[in-house]
């Protein structure tokens, strides 16, 4: 039996009543939109016959050139970061594959709240990742088809319980209390603070990345498909082809387009140098955050509790989760690299399987290999991109 695995297990029967509460947005997808299981390197080359079929090995999540196909064969980690002002400085988001931005606590237009990260490694690992928080449920269909183990410090006791359901594809059980003894997480003592007498550890738990893909026996052979369409060669890649000049990339988290999170184009690095609110993004050590891609994904965020059953409770009263609505769907998305950029519409299927993109001219989108940061902003965010 398949598990509960389509927008069901996001949505539910929210049916009409729900879509009525968070709002509708409704995007016409493009030609030749057509979902499929997996993507892998022959797949992603070009479309017409005569083209050669690129077959070499590719680390999954970066579509950099794999010398070893053993070097690849593990589990891959993400990791819960907090990514709000007083939980900076961080740790070890420079090493990632691929880092997910997603809402932290609260839904936009409430402004309450900003950002939460998710950096997953498998190229490499970082020595040590922190801050480390909890789980959110978006985490389930952005990793499933990575086939992860992801580091937290727990979650609500439902968004535990819908964890579970897909232990199939994702191992969400080693947690920071439940692994007490593995040293796959610790306590920072410099970022223990006190207030008003009481002494909080929420910005000082890590994660050692290499000591917890040690903690599970699953995934061990690593990621089954290519998480994302890589291109082939420089010549390939679609904002190569067809793009728009992008020196300047802004994506808005918080109602009236505030808060935003940005990435300007460094021709002395080729990368992006990533920005936050408050000023640039650099790590503990000094290290200012940059990649070679921006992907921005616009999905549809909804705010309530989801029972095991798939039904959501639109009007829970306590501390819920935010839900980007990602399974069996579509939306708009933005793609940069390069100091160019082009759009297009994106969908998604089951749980597990990977995002597809086509461009507005019906074509593919073909990505540059490299690290990548993927925003999840409102479908109603207004996204900012300057030459």
């Amino acid at each position: 039996m398949e598990p509960v695995s389509r927008r069901a297990a996001m949505l539910g029967a929210m049916g009409v009543a729900g879509a009525a509460l968070v709002g509708c947005s409704t995007e016409a997808p493009a030609a030749g939109n057509s979902p499929q299981t997996s993507t892998t390197p022959a797949e992603s080359a070009s479309a017409t016959p005569t083209a050669t079929v690129d077959t070499t090995p590719r680390w999954p999540l970066t579509g950099k050139v794999l010398k070893n196909a053993a070097d690849a064969q593990h589990i891959a980690v993400a990791v819960k970061v907090p990514d709000n002002q007083g939980e900076h400085p961080q740790l070890g988001i420079d090493k990632a594959d691929i880092v997910y931005v997603e809402l932290d606590g609260y839904p936009a237009s409430v402004g309450q709240s900003g950002t939460r990260l998710v950096p997953i490694y498998h190229s490499q690992f970082a020595e040590v990742v922190n801050p480390v928080r909890s789980i959110r449920p978006v985490d389930i269909p952005m990793l499933s088809p990575i086939t992860a183990i992801i580091g937290s410090t727990g979650g609500y006791p439902w968004v535990l319980r819908y964890t579970k359901l897909f232990s199939e594809y994702i191992v969400s059980s080693k947690q920071y209390m439940s692994t007490k003894g593995t040293g796959s997480y610790g306590i920072l003592s410099n970022r223990v603070r006190t207030l008003n007498g009481r002494t909080y550890y929420d910005r000082a738990v890590a994660c050692y990345p290499k000591v917890l893909a040690k903690q599970t026996k699953k995934f061990q052979s690593g990621p089954q498909q290519m998480y994302f369409p890589w291109a082939s060669s420089d010549e390939e890649v679609s904002t190569a082809v067809s793009g728009k000049t992008a020196s300047f990339v802004s994506v808005p988290w918080k109602k009236g387009n505030t808060y935003p999170m940005s990435y300007t184009w460094s021709e002395k690095s080729g990368r992006y140098l990533r920005s936050v609110p408050w000023g640039k993004h650099v790590m503990a050590d000094g290290t200012r955050i940059s990649c070679d891609n921006v992907l921005v994904i616009k999905a549809k965020q909804v705010f309530g509790k989801i029972y095991p059953s798939g039904r959501i409770d639109a009007n829970y009263g306590g501390h819920s989760e935010p839900i980007h609505d990602i399974i069996d769907t579509k939306g708009t998305f933005y793609y940069a690299n390069g100091g160019k950029y082009v759009k297009g519409t994106w969908s998604k299927g089951k749980v597990n399987e990977v995002f597809q993109f086509t461009l507005d001219d019906g074509s593919p989108l073909k990505m540059a290999p490299g690290q990548t940061f993927v925003e999840l902003p409102n479908t109603s965010a207004k996204i900012t991109i300057k030459s």
